[in-house]
């Protein structure tokens, strides 16, 4: 029997003073956002705010990065990705060591704390080119070449957090000591976004089974970890909130999930899914809320300031505590069409919707200062050393 709004926003309340918000209840809450947010999207954007305060004040944090696509060569082929290259594409590439050195350095000297490493799915098991190109380097896949690219990067003095699709225990072993944190988005737990037709039929690699599998060997490694769903990609209402309880499962059991990103999907030219809408701001607002009240006050719960810049009053009030990553230095790769906020103009927003904004490192301030098995001794001693007593930069470009 289908929840009134009455009994939705009693159970909206109830999360916040009593206690987490049941399954059922939240797919109720979902399906209202789709079908018809008005009377539940006020309340349940407060309780999300209420909930957020509670675990983190009123302090919203952003991360100074590099993006470094290191190759947008992919074995799998999104219905809404533009990232991935082909071969033959004149925008194919793949970075040597020498360019990740130089913007590295670039990156350090513009005050960027964070090496963002994206790139590519596997595409040595597509492309016996690229294969042969890794070979004659010396390297026998795509992991291991990234391994170096890594050390390199934090050799200049910037901290590299790598989501580089899925990896292997041994290759996240591997990646461990020259990596601060790692991610890998969720995205969603929908099979049936692999079936023909959907947003995921080309991409092996968003088999729900594989990425729920590494984000639990991540934990059972002790890797600060970033997960997250892509909002509007196809999925339904109760998916989409199945995505978010399998997110929790994989915190509470692991203790290694320092960040959720609710992120919304944005339509490229030129992709099948080119001509779908995206989500609403109140659908991507309301979501975040949602994950807050699944969640609970002390997740950092992170949206992407660049794909909802008119909507950031809106998100702000959402439950939220992270814009995520802003780069001075490079575009977003992933999304070329969203330019970054100038870091001025994000203060200025962030401190219009009554919070301070405040410099975090890749990884989180309570991680840093609580969680010492998470680092390899050198890597703990490095981000101890640059921050103050509570965890953030001692030196930052917003002080």
């Amino acid at each position: 029997m289908a929840m009134t709004r009455a009994e939705l926003l009693e159970r909206i309340r109830k999360a916040v003073d009593v206690e987490p918000l049941e399954r059922a209840a939240a797919v109720a809450v979902a399906e209202q956002l789709e079908l018809e947010p008005r009377g539940l999207l006020d309340p349940l954007l407060e309780a999300g705010r209420e909930l957020g305060a509670r675990g983190h004040g009123r302090t919203i944090t952003v991360s100074l990065n590099v993006f470094i696509p290191l190759t947008n060569l992919c074995r799998d082929r999104c219905a809404y990705c533009t990232f991935a290259k082909d071969p033959r594409s004149p925008e194919a590439k793949t970075y040597t060591l020498e360019e990740v050195r130089a913007i590295s350095r670039k990156a350090r000297r513009a005050g960027c704390s964070e090496a963002l490493f994206c790139l590519g799915d596997k595409p040595e098991v597509a492309y016996r080119g690229y294969r042969d190109w890794l070979g004659a380097r010396g390297y026998g896949s795509t992991a291991e070449y990234l391994v170096d690219a890594c050390r390199v990067s934090y050799a200049e003095g910037v901290f590299p957090h790598t989501n580089a699709g899925v990896l292997s225990a041994a290759e996240m072993s591997a990646l461990r000591p020259c990596n601060a944190s790692m991610g890998l988005m969720l995205e969603s737990t929908s099979r049936r976004l692999r079936e023909r037709g959907q947003a995921h039929y080309y991409a092996p690699d968003k088999e729900p089974a594989l990425r729920v599998a590494m984000t639990r060997q991540a934990g059972e490694l002790r890797i600060p970890f970033t997960s997250g769903l892509l909002i509007g990609i196809g999925e339904t209402p109760e998916e989409r909130v199945d995505t978010l309880y399998t997110i929790r499962e994989l915190a509470y059991a692991g203790e290694h999930i320092q960040e959720v990103i609710v992120q919304n999907f944005h339509p490229k030219p030129g992709t099948s899914m080119a001509q779908v809408p995206a989500p609403s701001e109140e659908l991507m607002a309301g979501t975040v809320a949602l994950a807050r009240l699944i969640l609970g006050p002390a997740m950092n719960l992170q949206a992407p300031p660049n794909l909802s810049p008119s909507s950031l009053p809106l998100l702000a009030r959402s439950g939220l505590n992270d814009w995520g990553g802003v780069s001075p230095v490079t575009i977003d790769y992933i999304n070329p069409e969203a330019p970054w906020p100038e870091l001025v103009e994000l203060r200025r927003r962030t401190e219009q919707a009554g919070y301070r904004l405040r410099e975090r490192l890749c990884v989180y301030p309570e991680f840093i200062r609580e969680r010492p098995e998470f680092f390899e001794p050198e890597m703990l001693e490095r981000l101890r050393s640059v921050c103050d007593e509570e965890g953030y930069p001692a030196s930052s470009r917003l002080s």
